[in-house]
């Protein structure tokens, strides 16, 4: 490979997708807690540190589902089952990514974030890697290392775990279900080929769709309780209302759906622009109120 090609594989080894989406809603939790007493730098280091704990869980992620990697179309040309990276590099790499996110947090930020942060690397790495070879609730158990970036934000500018940051671990506990689902439902061919038992496999389209709805509804009760109890104001509140009943329509009509893949991908980009318009209200909280 030139050397190009073998950034690029270190790079989407990362997936850096996942880190993107992620810090978006650390990000969040940091305005959050900052309210109108932004800290610029600590913010930054924070993103920095948890992007690159992030970045290692992928790739640790990636060492371990290598073999599972070449059963799904999906991910059969990744750098590690290719063989474009060896895994020895791969490990060594996270290792790197990990130490230097983790002296980052523990030293500039504070020991909470850091904590926090290496909590959601062992949930994701070890406790989901496990589940989701075993059984359907690996989703759920999935879901728990992802709604920790926006907590390890909070923290980061509170240095304290209160209502609002449970609160925020709960909302992205419910995002992400309907979410994952609505991924499992349109790549079913790919994990049933796997062997992966995701719940579309395991219990069919319908019980997904029904579970789908009642975490979308979770998500709705979860979200607009930051204004309840005064996190945020009226323009998330009524932001935040219109877009859990437009996802909750969309989940709905799934039950009539003729082409179940195209819904199911509907209901996937529309989770993706919830999220990130929830994050951007939840930012400008912080100068609104």
């Amino acid at each position: 490979m030139t050397r190009k090609e073998t950034l690029n594989a270190y790079y989407y080894l990362t997936k850096p997708g996942i880190v993107r989406g992620n810090l978006i809603t650390a990000a969040a939790g940091y305005l959050l807690a900052s309210k109108q007493h932004i800290a610029i730098g600590r913010g930054a280091i924070m993103l920095l540190g948890l992007g690159l704990i992030i970045a290692a869980a992928c790739v640790s992620n990636n060492v371990l589902d290598r073999k599972l990697d070449k059963k799904m179309a999906r991910t059969a040309k990744r750098a590690l089952v290719a063989g474009k990276i060896s895994v020895p590099a791969a490990l060594g790499y996270a290792t790197v990514l990990l130490l230097a996110g983790s002296l980052l947090l523990g030293l500039f930020v504070n020991g909470l974030s850091l904590g926090l942060a290496l909590l959601g690397y062992v949930a994701y790495v070890v406790v989901y890697g496990y589940y989701k070879r075993r059984s359907s609730l690996g989703t759920a158990v999935g879901s728990i290392s992802g709604a920790i970036p926006p907590v390890v934000g909070y923290v980061a500018a509170s240095n304290h775990i209160d209502l609002a940051a449970g609160l925020l671990f709960v909302i992205l506990v419910c995002w992400q279900m309907p979410h994952f689902f609505a991924i499992a439902m349109f790549r079913l061919k790919d994990y049933a080929a796997a062997e992966l038992p995701v719940l579309p496999v395991k219990k069919g389209l319908q019980v997904t769709k029904v579970q789908a709805l009642l975490y979308i509804v979770s998500y709705a009760v979860s979200s607009l309780g930051l204004s309840y109890y005064g996190y945020t104001g009226k323009i998330y509140f009524v932001s935040l209302l219109v877009i859990s009943l437009g996802w909750l329509g969309l989940a709905i009509r799934g039950f009539k759906a003729t082409d179940e893949i195209a819904w199911a991908k509907q209901l996937f980009f529309f989770s993706l622009l919830a999220l990130t318009v929830q994050s951007l209200l939840i930012g400008l909280n912080a100068v609104l109120i």
